[in-house]
């Protein structure tokens, strides 16, 4: 199997729990012995999707079917992740609480926000980074004071007042870092999908509050395709499409999913996310001619020839550098960037990171 094989593999794996036919499909693809497991590991790894194959082969009734000793190693990461979860879970609640008691209502995005709504089946599917919330713009700078307050800080003593969200923050006794949201997309496109476009939208249960589906949705293709450039290095994410095929499954009735300024990359995600695993019923999205050569584009990248690689290596060069060139010149007139870039200076871990070694090692 190559890459786009087992790709591909693992993301008709993730619609088995929905579709009856497709299990069928992946069932007979298991019993004829040419699945390179290895390669499956490797890949659902990387994607942040490998607890979620396990729960889905595991419904599904087929890990009987698997190397005994991949499906011990998969319960182990599964049960590790599950334990996570429940921890972020519980912080994010102790979070929720805090705020509300000083008048303000966090709104929680994403891995977070989807586990306290209980979009999985099982909570151990979804790998989950940092804690991402949104509060209104004239609260972020309050936000910020009452968490410091109770023991969250970072190394840069100021906030960035042009990124959509803090320097992220931390506690000693805590498992997860906190985002501070005051913006879900980039400065150039904030305008378009923001907290006072959502707000008439929002969906509160037992005191939880998060973005409606649709704009979940939304927001599940923005946060790569955009702030990810995902649209510009026609990158693939598994882990976002399983997130908007659940998503689409809580729809309960016909729903069109558009955005009229940010047509282009909402249509092209919805298109590969739909094309990747499967479309939900209820999910409505225009398949127009742009989303679909981003489609083709994205599979042909899958299977790179010389020359795709080369040009992918450079576009990511590109894309870091400027990202990297912007940040060190505002760190020359703003006192939270130059803080910030001291604060990366200065730690050892993120040096090695960057120059390929384990940190700590």
């Amino acid at each position: 199997m190559n890459y786009k094989e087992t790709l591909l593999f693992i993301a008709r794996c993730l619609t088995i729990t929905h579709e009856r036919i497709h299990q069928e499909l992946i069932e007979e693809t298991i019993k004829s012995g040419l699945i390179n497991w290895d390669a499956v590991v490797k890949v659902s790894t990387g994607q942040y999707v490998f607890p979620a194959l396990y729960c889905n082969l595991k419904r599904a009734d087929l890990l009987h079917y698997l190397p005994v000793d991949l499906v011990e190693y998969m319960k182990h990461i599964t049960d590790l992740n599950r334990e996570r979860n429940q921890q972020i879970i519980k912080e994010a609640k102790e979070i929720n609480e805090l705020l509300l008691s000083n008048n303000i209502t966090p709104v929680f995005l994403k891995g977070t926000g989807n586990l306290l709504e209980d979009l999985y089946e099982d909570i151990a599917e979804r790998m989950v980074g940092d804690i991402d919330f949104l509060v209104d713009k004239k609260h972020v700078k309050t936000t910020f004071g009452i968490l410091k307050k109770n023991g969250y800080t970072n190394k840069v003593s100021e906030l960035f007042e042009d990124h959509r969200h803090i320097p992220r923050i931390t506690h000693p006794n805590k498992i997860a870092a906190l985002e501070i949201h005051k913006e879900m997309l980039r400065k150039e496109k904030a305008t378009f999908f923001n907290y006072e476009t959502v707000e008439n939208s929002l969906l509160t249960t037992n005191n939880i509050t998060v973005l409606s589906y649709e704009n979940q949705i939304k927001l599940t293709v923005f946060s790569k395709l955009i702030n990810d450039n995902a649209y510009f290095l026609k990158n693939i994410n598994l882990r976002g499409a399983y997130d908007v095929f659940l998503l689409g499954y809580k729809l309960k009735v016909k729903t069109e999913v558009f955005d009229n300024n940010l047509s282009k990359e909402l249509n092209a995600g919805l298109d590969l996310y739909c094309n990747l695993l499967s479309k939900p019923q209820n999910l409505e999205y225009t398949s127009d001619k742009k989303s679909q050569q981003y489609v083709v584009d994205c599979f042909q990248n899958l299977t790179p020839n010389r020359y795709n690689k080369t040009e992918k290596r450079v576009l990511k060069f590109y894309v870091k550098s400027i990202t990297r060139l912007q940040i060190l010149f505002k760190s020359l007139f703003n006192k939270s960037y130059f803080l910030f870039v001291i604060s990366k200076i200065t730690d050892i871990n993120w040096i090695k990171t960057k120059l390929g070694f384990k940190p700590n090692s």
